[in-house]
């Protein structure tokens, strides 16, 4: 038996000017996907998201290699160039419904699972050669995912988690404190981890309200009686 080694050295039929040219046509366009995901990926790491740096930049070179490879498996005789591009996105589908989950009588995720979604668009357009397009659509991601939630914010149209952490002395007084507080802003207090470390009492809980009602809530707990300090904390399952 003669094995043509010439045959495994030239895949899918091209010859090596081809494979060059489809080398050189690709490298620009990788390192361009790997660009901008990894732009995303920054932010979505400075906000602590488990979708960070690697995720965003793997997700979108991989898009951007499925649609040049789609291009190039499908022949020149075959117009349906498309077919594996376009697999992509029921693959992202499954990762994003991976990234939402529901915890707390809520749902936690979709802006992951959306940028997710997003971020191999543009890997596409790196892919099919649009770096205009997907730069535009990484400013718009940026944009979005910066400063909408920082505008939600202060207009108070969007509720938002955060961990309150009451520290005292006396435990049931706080405790008392805690539930008159809540009480008074409307809110029930469902779940809660108390711990002691020596005299000091501790309680936390997460409570998702507007800005404005968070600001309402922390007044009236700083003014109970038992409340030695008060803080809060960025819930760490925000979205």
């Amino acid at each position: 038996m003669i094995v043509d080694f010439a045959f495994f050295s030239q895949p899918f039929g091209f010859d090596h000017p081809q494979q060059a040219m489809v080398v050189d046509g690709a490298i620009g366009r990788l390192l361009m996907a790997c660009l901008l995901g990894g732009v995303i990926g920054v932010q979505r790491e400075i906000n602590r998201k488990d979708a960070g740096v690697r995720t965003n930049l793997l997700i979108c070179m991989g898009a951007a290699f499925f649609t040049l490879l789609s291009v190039f498996l499908a022949g020149d005789a075959n117009p349906d160039k498309g077919r594996v591009a376009s697999n992509i996105v029921q693959g992202i589908g499954f990762l994003g419904a991976g990234l939402i989950l529901h915890n707390r009588n809520r749902v936690n995720g979709l802006t992951s699972a959306a940028s997710v979604w997003v971020v191999a668009s543009i890997g596409m357009a790196c892919g099919a050669g649009l770096y205009a397009a997907a730069a535009l659509g990484t400013v718009v991601v940026i944009v979005t995912l910066q400063l909408v939630g920082i505008l939600e914010r202060h207009a108070n149209l969007k509720r938002y988690p955060l961990v309150y952490e009451v520290r005292g002395r006396d435990h049931v007084l706080m405790l008392t404190s805690v539930l008159d507080a809540m009480d008074k802003a409307g809110e029930r207090l469902s779940n809660f981890d108390q711990d002691a470390i020596g005299d000091l009492q501790r309680v936390s809980f997460a409570v998702t309200a507007t800005k404005n009602h968070h600001e309402r809530l922390w007044a009236k707990l700083s003014a109970e009686p038992a409340v030695d300090r008060l803080l809060t904390f960025r819930d760490p399952e925000e979205d």
